[in-house]
């Protein structure tokens, strides 16, 4: 219904703008209530649980706010994601700073913003123990990051506790275990302790061994500073999506339940507990829309020409069998797409072989004027473009459904293709306006066209 409305109200037109992107505002709210409500079915009553949303899944404003809305806060990992942060009014105490490179600027700037941090290695502890007065509190909550290093997942980018991971202190390194305990019985104001095992890839026993390693080191710190020092545990790390139906699995209930399963003493209520989801939360809510430019053939093979390639799907593109797409098919109005089904390849538009969105894909004969449809694309894809080729960013759309057509049974979801009520309607509101021309030659210094003629 959505997409039909999108190419109704001229969201995606012929000319000006052939790439739209579409979010599912209702999905992300009942998301986030999801969440809320699988961890609060497993703490301890009155137990402090923080959800922060990782900004980069979806580095947008009006998300954050929505999400803020929600209760969920912002784990960021560079000064721009926490400066979207602030823009969209999240707290500085619903804040949270990950990031292996954090500048002395950075650091100080969250102790000053009440904004709470993990460092990542001991340089940087070193670094903290410059900023923080001696034998007193730290102004902001600080914690340590640790690699528990309990392997890798099926796609080893997203594995963030390998043996030889970048982050965090690599707990079984000689040596490494003693120098965490040591650092904490040194700095009192070492409060929190951070682990992310990493998301996309990971099953969810191996998260959990992750946050059951955390949990004995932070009851091994506490028992040899002989007090509770460590009162949070910063549960990084996110859930995978399946990429393969609407079917939201696993679910944050499942997660939590097997969380309070393989460490109970993480739910009586000693410990505070922040979490970091991330593409979970937005990935089903989203759909990138594009139209068919073309329909052509090449050694047999149809291939349909389209604006949606690596520069709003650079994964998929380049790294196909990690992170394939649904691609759902849609008629020049915005309807379903029928008819009988031809293997086909989906491409974009960049000047590469390579870009290709779907390959050797059954779906309904895709012609010039058509629509595809790139499903489960909230996260990570229209959010964080990538400048080949110069294309422009596609705008970014929040749609509600109100009227008889509202609810997920009536098809309100963009990707569904399903037809709402008659006196349903979908109603559009700007989250980014699509990138213009002029945005694109002044970000690749158009101010400055003679500066290397005049040197």
């Amino acid at each position: 219904m959505a997409v039909r409305a999108a190419v109704e109200q001229g969201l995606v037109t012929e000319d000006r703008h052939p790439i739209a992107a579409l979010l599912d505002v209702q999905a992300i709210r009942e998301a986030a209530g999801a969440l809320r409500a699988a961890f609060d079915g497993v703490s301890a009553l009155g137990q402090s649980v923080q959800h922060t949303f990782a900004v980069k899944a979806a580095s947008l404003v009006p998300v954050l706010r929505l999400l803020a809305d929600e209760g969920i806060g912002a784990e960021v990992a560079s000064p721009g994601e926490l400066a979207l942060a602030r823009a969209a009014g999240v707290p500085a105490g619903q804040t949270v700073l990950d990031s292996p490179a954090k500048t002395v600027s950075e650091l100080r700037e969250a102790l000053v913003l009440g904004i709470a941090l993990n460092a990542d290695n001991p340089e940087e502890l070193a670094r903290l123990d410059g900023l923080i007065t001696p034998g007193g509190p730290a102004p902001s909550p600080v914690g340590l990051r640790v690699n528990p290093q309990i392997g890798e997942g099926a796609i080893g980018a997203m594995s963030t506790a390998t043996a030889t991971s970048k982050f965090g202190v690599a707990l079984h390194d000689p040596g490494a275990r003693e120098w965490v305990v040591r650092a904490y019985r040194e700095r009192p104001w070492l409060t929190r302790l951070h682990s992310h095992v990493g998301s996309q890839g990971m099953p969810l026993e191996l998260m959990a061994e992750g946050a059951r390693a955390t949990y004995e080191l932070a009851e091994e710190i506490n028992a040899a500073t002989g007090r509770r020092q460590i009162d949070t545990l910063d549960l990084g790390g996110g859930l995978p999506v399946n990429f393969g139906s609407d079917e939201m699995t696993p679910s944050f209930d499942e997660y939590a339940r097997l969380l309070a399963a393989t460490v109970p003493g993480l739910f009586d209520g000693r410990y505070g507990i922040v979490t970091e989801f991330g593409r979970a939360l937005l990935a089903k809510a989203g759909t990138v829309l594009a139209r068919v430019e073309y329909a052509k053939s090449a050694g047999g093979r149809p291939i349909a020409v389209t604006h949606a390639g690596a520069q709003i799907a650079v994964r998929t593109v380049f790294t196909p069998d990690a992170w394939p797409l649904r691609v759902a098919a849609y008629d020049a109005g915005g309807g379903p797409k029928h008819g009988d089904e031809a293997a086909q390849d989906v491409a974009g538009p960049c000047c590469f072989a390579g870009d290709l969105v779907a390959r050797d894909r059954m779906l309904p004969r895709l012609e010039a004027g058509d629509h595809v449809g790139l499903l489960d694309t909230g996260a990570y894809y229209f959010s964080n473009p990538f400048g080949y080729n110069s294309l422009p960013w596609p705008g970014v759309y929040g749609f509600t459904v109100s009227g008889g057509g509202q609810g997920p049974e009536s098809g309100s979801g963009a990707g569904s293709g399903r037809a709402g009520t008659a006196d349903s309607a979908v109603n559009f509101a700007p989250v980014r306006e699509p990138q213009s021309l002029a945005d694109i030659v002044e970000g690749s210094g158009g101010a400055h066209r003679d500066a290397l003629r005049d040197a």
